[in-house]
């Protein structure tokens, strides 16, 4: 909450108090957007890798990483930007999983397009279509592609179930039931 200023205040410490909050969620933000990316680049590391290692004659190259946080880190902006958009709104009455199972899926649609477009971007790279690569993206394989969404979705669903919790408990009594109470344990 913003303190309000007194009448000794001068005009300019009302427009500095909403300057600091919003350097506070700004930097509340980009902190959010970078743990994010975080979270989803060693996911999409886990994956790229999986992919490699299973196919026999696919060379192996440090670039794939590369992209793999770039495209968590891509993933991450559509995700902020949807739920700016798009507040995830939490049903108390219903609980956290069946207020967010709707935007799960919304964000895991953005997941996939953005797979898509990256096999564009790869067969446009070794010299292919970038529309015939998108084509080619799974294999051209209905279920290899919906197997990789429900992979992605549960990628994004713990996320999306972190953020309520925290919107609902608060930081502190999050980051005390993941990591511990120092408090408590002085006690």
């Amino acid at each position: 909450m913003n303190p309000t200023p007194d009448s000794n205040s001068s005009p300019n410490s009302s427009s500095g108090t909403k300057a600091h909050t919003f350097i506070k969620k700004a930097e509340e933000e980009a902190k959010k957007a970078f743990a994010l990316s975080i979270y989803f680049g060693i996911w999409f590391c886990a994956l790229a890798f999986l992919d490699i290692a299973s196919i026999k004659d696919k060379p192996f190259s440090f670039a794939i990483f590369g992209f793999a946080f770039f495209k968590a880190a891509i993933s991450v902006k559509f995700l902020l930007i949807g739920q700016a958009i798009i507040p995830m709104k939490i049903d108390r009455e219903h609980g956290i999983i069946r207020s967010l199972f709707v935007e799960s899926l919304f964000y895991v649609l953005v997941v996939l397009a953005l797979n898509y477009v990256e096999a564009g971007v790869h067969g446009f790279i070794d010299g292919k279509s970038f529309i015939a690569s998108m084509a080619d993206f799974g294999q051209s394989n209905p279920l290899k592609v919906l197997a990789m969404c429900i992979v992605y979705w549960l990628i994004v669903w713990p996320c999306l179930i972190f953020y309520c919790m925290k919107v609902i408990m608060g930081k502190e009594k999050i980051r005390a039931l993941f990591f511990g109470d120092r408090k408590q344990a002085k006690h």
